[in-house]
């Protein structure tokens, strides 16, 4: 994992880790403002190739590190980062269900982002 840098694409929404020129792997998410700020992760895919190296660990552990320096709650969505968390309760915390349903809600309203 030493040769993985984990970039934060906050425009596209997007946590990349990348491996040269090339991303490897990559969390989708947005930006919940409403009823609170917070990080929604929605998919997370590592590229065949590159599979079994902990990069979505690693994807999964940095997006919950931002949002920890930023001070916003996770609020996931994606099943692979809802069962990380599951397993890692000392770095990701708990969501709160309020935000869990916004997070549903605008991506109900929002169909065609993800």
């Amino acid at each position: 994992m030493s040769d993985i840098e984990i970039r934060d694409d906050r425009a596209a929404g997007r946590l990349e880790a990348v491996a040269g020129d090339e991303v490897v792997g990559h969390v989708e998410y947005f930006v919940l403002e409403s009823p609170s700020r917070a990080l929604v992760p929605v998919h997370t895919i590592v590229e065949p190739e590159h599979e079994g190296r902990g990069i979505a660990g690693s994807l999964a552990r940095e997006l919950y590190a931002i949002a920890e320096r930023e001070g916003t709650p996770v609020a996931p969505l994606c099943p692979y980062v809802v069962r990380w968390a599951e397993r890692h309760p000392e770095t990701a915390p708990a969501a709160d269900p309020e935000l869990l349903r916004a997070a549903k809600e605008w991506l109900v309203a929002h169909p065609g982002r993800f």
